[in-house]
C-alpha cells in the first residue's frame, strides 16, 4: 500500500510519501548496528535516559500541536489525541526515571558461588506498528529499548506517515544520535528482509492476528525473539449487584472510544440476567446520545473510522452477523450522505456460538450483548474466545470480583473500570492476542540479555 495521509473526516488526500529503497534500508541498519556497538549502546545509561527526559518534555510542551496531527491523519477525537500525547510523555518520563533501577544487577543465592544477573542490550530491534495509536505504539517500543541500549527501526502503518515522520523528528530533537530510532516507509518484502538480517535481534509487532502470525513465524525461522500484541475481543461483564448507571456509561465509552478502534476496547458485553434489561436500556441511551462529527470539534463524541476500507469491513461483519441470526438492536450501517468514514454506533444481541460474529473482533463502534444466569456462565462465555487481551468486571462485591478476575483468561482485568493503560503497568495478552509484555519493568526486559555471572565459591 502507498504511504498516504488521507483525512478520514472527509476522505481528502493531504500528502503522499516516498518509500525507502533497499539502499536506504541498508544505511539505516548499518547506522543502527554501529550505534548499538558504540559507547552509546554499551556505555553509561545516563546519556540515554537524558534523551528520554528531553523527549518527555518536548511532547508535554506540544500537546495541542501533536494531537492535531493524530486527529487529522487517523480521525481520533481531539481530546483523546491529547490524552495519547500525554501518555507518551508519561512513558518517556517513566523509563527515564526507572530504567536504571530496572536494569541493575539482580543477585541470586547459590551454593556455586556469588551469582548475579546483568542486563545488556542485544542489538537492533524492528518494530512493526499500527495506526490506531500512532504515537503511543511507537513510544511503547522506543522508550524501554532506547534506555537499555538497543537501536530501533520502525515500519509504521501506511495510513499514518505524518505521525511516523513527526515522531522520528521528536526523537532526534530530543538528542538521540543517528541510528537510535529510524522510521522506514517500506514494503512487506522489505520487512521480511530486515527480520532476516543478522544485525536485527528482535521484532516487536502490534497489529492484526494475520500480521502477527506472519512476522512471528519469520522471526522464529531465524531464531529471533518476538513480542506480539494482537487483536482482542474483550469482555465487559456486569454483575447483578453492579451500579448500572455507572456500568452503562463506562461501557458505552469503552466501546466507542477512538470510534471503537482499540484492541482493548469493550466488545462483548456479558450481563447478568437480573439487570440485563435495565443495562441494555441505559446503554442504548448513551449510544443514541452520541454526536457524530469532525474530530477536531470538541463537541463531537464519535469520530470517523480510520479508512474507507475499515467501513467496508465493519459493514460486512455486521451484515453477516445479522444473516446468521443476530438481532440488530440499534444502528448497523454506514452513515449516509457523508463523505467521511462514519459508521453508526451499533448494538447486536442474540448472537449464538455458530454465528461468525461470536469469535470475530469488530474494530469499530459495534457492541455485542450477551445475557448469562450466573458467574459460572459468565466465566465460560468470557473464556470461550480465541483472544485473551483484557477485560472489565463491574460489581460492588470485591471478593467476588477478585475470584472472577482470576478465572478470566486474559492478560489484564480491570474491576469497576474500563481497560486502561499506564506506563507503570504491564500490557499484553494470551492466546491469539499475542505474547510478551510492554511497559512497566516487564517491558524493558523483553529485549535484553539477562546474563548470569557466577564467581565460583572457594573450595
Amino acid at each position: 500500500m502507498p504511504y498516504q495521509t488521507i483525512n478520514p473526516f472527509n476522505n481528502k488526500l493531504i500528502k503522499e510519501y516516498q518509500t525507502h529503497n533497499d539502499q536506504q534500508v541498508e544505511e539505516a541498519l548499518s547506522a543502527a548496528h554501529a550505534l548499538y556497538k558504540s559507547d552509546w549502546g554499551q556505555g553509561d545509561i545516563k546519556q540515554r535516559v537524558n534523551v528520554l527526559h528531553k523527549l518527555s518534555e518536548l511532547m508535554a510542551s506540544r500537546i495541542d500541536e501533536l494531537a492535531e496531527v493524530i486527529s487529522v491523519e487517523m480521525g481520533k477525537l481531539i481530546g483523546q489525541s491529547r490524552g495519547e500525547v500525554q501518555i507518551c510523555a508519561d512513558i518517556a518520563k517513566f523509563y527515564a526515571e526507572k530504567a536504571e533501577e530496572f536494569l541493575k544487577p539482580v543477585p541470586y543465592k547459590s551454593d556455586l558461588g556469588e551469582a548475579w544477573v546483568e542486563h545488556h542490550p542485544i542489538g537492533v530491534i524492528l518494530a512493526v506498528e499500527p495506526w490506531n495509536f500512532p504515537f503511543y505504539q511507537l513510544m511503547r517500543v522506543l522508550a524501554p529499548n532506547l534506555a537499555s541500549g538497543n537501536s530501533v527501526v520502525v515500519k509504521h502503518a501506511s495510513i499514518v506517515p505524518h505521525c511516523a515522520e513527526t515522531f522520528e523528528k521528536l526523537v532526534t530533537e530530543a538528542g538521540a544520535p543517528k541510528g537510535a530510532y529510524t522510521n522506514l516507509f517500506i514494503s512487506q518484502d522489505q520487512v521480511s528482509a530486515i527480520i532476516d538480517d543478522d544485525r536485527v535481534q528482535g521484532v516487536a509487532l502490534t497489529g492484526s492476528e494475520k500480521a502477527g502470525a506472519v512476522v512471528a513465524s519469520r522471526a522464529a525461522s531465524k531464531l529471533k525473539k518476538s513480542t506480539l500484541e494482537l487483536g482482542g475481543n474483550d469482555v465487559f461483564a456486569v454483575l447483578d449487584d453492579a451500579d448500572i448507571d455507572k456500568a452503562a456509561k463506562a461501557g458505552a465509552q469503552a466501546r466507542v472510544s477512538n470510534a471503537g478502534q482499540v484492541c482493548t476496547a469493550a466488545k462483548r458485553f456479558i450481563i447478568h440476567e437480573k439487570v440485563a434489561d435495565e443495562f441494555l436500556k441505559k446503554f442504548t441511551e448513551h449510544f443514541k446520545a452520541l454526536k457524530i462529527g469532525d474530530p477536531l470539534d470538541k463537541s463531537t463524541t464519535l469520530g470517523p473510522l480510520s479508512s474507507a476500507d475499515a467501513v467496508k469491513t465493519l459493514s460486512k461483519q455486521v451484515d453477516d452477523a445479522v444473516k446468521h441470526g443476530a438481532k440488530l438492536h440499534f444502528g448497523g450501517k454506514k452513515v449516509a450522505d457523508n463523505p467521511g468514514n462514519f459508521f453508526e454506533p451499533t448494538i447486536l444481541t442474540h448472537i449464538t456460538r455458530d454465528n461468525p460474529a461470536y469469535f470475530e473482533e469488530f474494530f469499530g463502534p459495534v457492541a455485542q450483548v450477551y445475557v448469562v444466569k450466573n458467574d459460572e456462565e459468565l466465566v465460560k462465555l468470557a473464556n470461550d474466545s480465541h483472544y485473551g487481551l483484557g477485560g472489565s468486571l463491574f460489581t460492588t462485591d470485591l471478593t467476588r470480583a477478585r475470584k472472577l478476575a482470576s478465572q478470566i483468561e486474559t492478560g489484564m482485568v480491570y474491576v469497576n473500570s474500563p481497560t486502561d493503560t499506564a506506563a507503570e503497568l504491564p500490557f499484553g495478552g494470551v492466546k491469539r492476542s499475542g505474547f510478551g509484555r510492554e511497559l512497566s519493568d516487564l517491558g524493558i526486559k523483553e529485549f535484553v540479555n539477562q546474563k548470569l555471572v557466577v564467581l565460583a565459591a572457594k573450595s
